[in-house]
């Protein structure tokens, strides 16, 4: 990950890796027979939100099998990890250090100079803060990017669950621990799920993300390149609109015109993943997740920032985090705007091929993507 046929990559993604878990918040503290129960606990719970997300979604992935040595009725939608935070600041190094890969070369080929390592260093001290910040308040992820050992029967992808974020939620909001951790777990299986039944989407957005940070890059390093006084201008400009909340991130403020088009489309497509495992994960209901509307209730005021301090609520904006909480929200307006129309099998069309993503314009205006793909 640290050396590419062509040069260094854009980032020391191992580097990387060991600042945020030095910089990342300690979680928090439990005895050795807590953290057992917490760690057998969130594996229980993932194991058995599979059926019930097979069930809510009425989605059929193609050749799910028992893992190897399972016992008879369970189903295996992705590889289930319990980690803390250093392991998953690691985990996304090696799903960034994925997506970024040829990009760096793409630059040489172009005729720039290669990175040098210490471009690579300082890209490794910027991602490692961000990691760090993001550690302690991730719950879970599902990774598609790793296929681990598929010839060997195991499924593609990986689910990464957060343990000490899991168990400081649940004990800041006073949470039933067995019902929380079934309803987180129901949100990253139907990801899982998403990407086990449209089997092109991982390759998808890899390619759309590509594009995005070619020219993110190509747009930074003509930045690097400018006048101070304008370096200066454009810095301010993009991290006042950040903080107000006027762009997604600080990235969003460096794009072209153009550029933010493409990203606008890549994030209808996340509002779509993200919305899509948002309702289905309260669709099970109480008879599977007893407290489930009383999680929902917590979980929106937290969402909401009810409680943040102004240094949480500036952090949130410039890492944009608030338009991941929008994604969220437009994504499941669109589902449940869908399933109104044509039902929950005929939203289920949206995961047959590229061609029937929904595009921004169709996330806001869910009818659009109706008739175009139902007539």
């Amino acid at each position: 990950m640290t050396s590419s046929v062509l040069g260094t990559p854009l980032v020391d993604w191992v580097a990387a890796a060991q600042i945020a878990a030095r910089v990342a918040p300690p979680g928090p503290t439990a005895s050795r027979d807590e953290l057992a129960a917490l760690v057998a606990g969130l594996r229980e719970a993932a194991s058995a939100a599979v059926p019930h997300v097979l069930r809510v979604t009425r989605m059929s992935p193609p050749d799910l099998t028992p893992p190897p040595g399972a016992g008879e009725g369970t189903l295996e939608l992705s590889q289930v990890y319990v980690v803390d935070r250093s392991r998953w600041a690691l985990a996304n190094t090696e799903v960034m250090a994925s997506l970024t890969d040829g990009v760096a070369e793409s630059f040489t080929a172009a005729g720039d100079k290669p990175v040098s390592p210490a471009t690579a260093l300082v890209g490794a001290a910027q991602v490692g803060a961000v990691l760090a910040a993001l550690s302690s308040r991730v719950l879970g992820q599902f990774d598609p990017y790793s296929v681990l050992d598929p010839d060997a029967g195991a499924a593609p992808g990986r689910l990464l669950l957060v343990a000490p974020n899991l168990l400081q939620l649940e004990r800041d909001l006073d949470l039933v621990p067995a019902d929380f951790r079934l309803w987180v777990c129901l949100h990253e299986q139907t990801h899982a799920l998403q990407f086990t039944a449209a089997p092109w989407l991982a390759e998808h957005l890899r390619a759309a993300a590509r594009d995005l940070l070619v020219g993110l890059s190509e747009s930074s390093r003509q930045l690097a390149e400018a006048r101070l006084r304008d370096k200066l201008t454009t810095a301010g400009r993009v991290v006042l609109r950040a903080v107000r909340g006027q762009d997604g991130s600080v990235a969003h403020g460096l794009l072209t015109p153009d550029q933010q088009r493409a990203l606008e489309e890549v994030s209808a497509v996340m509002a779509l993943l993200e919305g899509h495992a948002d309702v289905m994960m309260d669709a099970v209901g109480r008879a599977t997740v007893p407290t489930v509307r009383r999680i929902r209730a917590q979980f929106e005021a937290r969402r909401d920032g009810q409680g943040a301090g102004t240094l949480d609520t500036v952090l949130r904006r410039f890492l944009g985090m608030d338009a991941k909480l929008a994604q969220y929200r437009d994504g499941a307006a669109f589902v449940r705007a869908v399933e109104r129309d044509v039902g929950r099998d005929g939203l289920n069309a949206v995961w047959s091929g590229p061609e029937h993503l929904p595009s921004a314009q169709e996330i806001a205006d869910p009818r659009a993507w109706v008739r175009r793909v139902h007539g």
